[in-house]
């Protein structure tokens, strides 16, 4: 009697940029063991195909249209979405790999790594397992064994909301237009702002978007 085929792994694919996510899902249906099964541009619209799909690993992009692949994470474990979730970026992960994880996604990876290790990244999440680089594991655990925070300060202190806040400043974006994109009132942006200019000993609002503007600058002359 013939052994019926393994059905594939379902991976959903949330980004906002339509050409990654297409990048993303021939990598995926060009394995034996995976198939792409959906795609989402927004936080939002991934909670929608959530209910038409059932995906066994969700790859989900740090900077998403509206609320960050981070709220996102904690959003649908909210829904009862139990599905691991991947974070795939191109931020670095120094910064938000240990976020993420904080959040609920069980590994990141970097999207200027080798396909080898983004499929390696994905299968170890597939198996129940955590996947980081060998860079962040070895940051992770010198913190554990220097038994301190490892001197985190600035922007490592900020919270995942202010963090948020801090990118969309660094953009460009006023008060107002946070409040919309984050869908907050005015009054809670003003809040952010006044505990973001506390944590990286800002003394006013012109220094802290410089200082936003000047982070996003250096952030994006990282990338490859």
């Amino acid at each position: 009697m013939q052994q019926r085929a393994r059905s594939k792994y379902k991976v959903a694919i949330v980004d906002d940029h339509p050409i990654v996510r297409q990048g993303i899902a021939q990598l995926i249906d060009q394995e034996e063991d995976m198939v792409t099964c959906c795609q989402a541009g927004s936080a939002q619209e991934a909670i929608e195909i959530m209910d038409q799909h059932s995906p066994d690993i969700l790859l989900v992009d740090i900077s998403l249209d509206g609320i960050s692949g981070i709220e996102l994470i904690k959003l649908l474990k909210q829904h009862g979405i139990k599905a691991p979730v991947l974070i795939i970026s191109m931020h670095d992960e120094s910064l938000y790999a240990e976020r993420a994880l904080r959040s609920g996604a069980r590994g990141y990876v970097m999207k200027q790594e080798a396909t080898e290790k983004v499929l390696t990244a994905i299968r170890q999440v597939l198996r129940g397992e955590i996947y980081l680089s060998e860079r962040m594991q070895g940051k992770i655990l010198q913190r554990i064994i220097n038994g301190d925070d490892g001197g985190l300060s600035g922007i490592d202190l900020l919270s995942d909301r202010e963090l948020e806040v801090f990118r969309l400043i660094g953009h460009g974006y006023s008060t107002s237009d946070i409040g919309r994109e984050l869908k907050r009132s005015v009054k809670t942006v003003e809040t952010h702002r006044a505990h973001l200019k506390d944590k990286l000993g800002l003394k006013n609002a012109a220094e802290l978007t410089h200082f936003a503007v000047q982070w996003i600058e250096q952030e994006k002359s990282n990338l490859p």
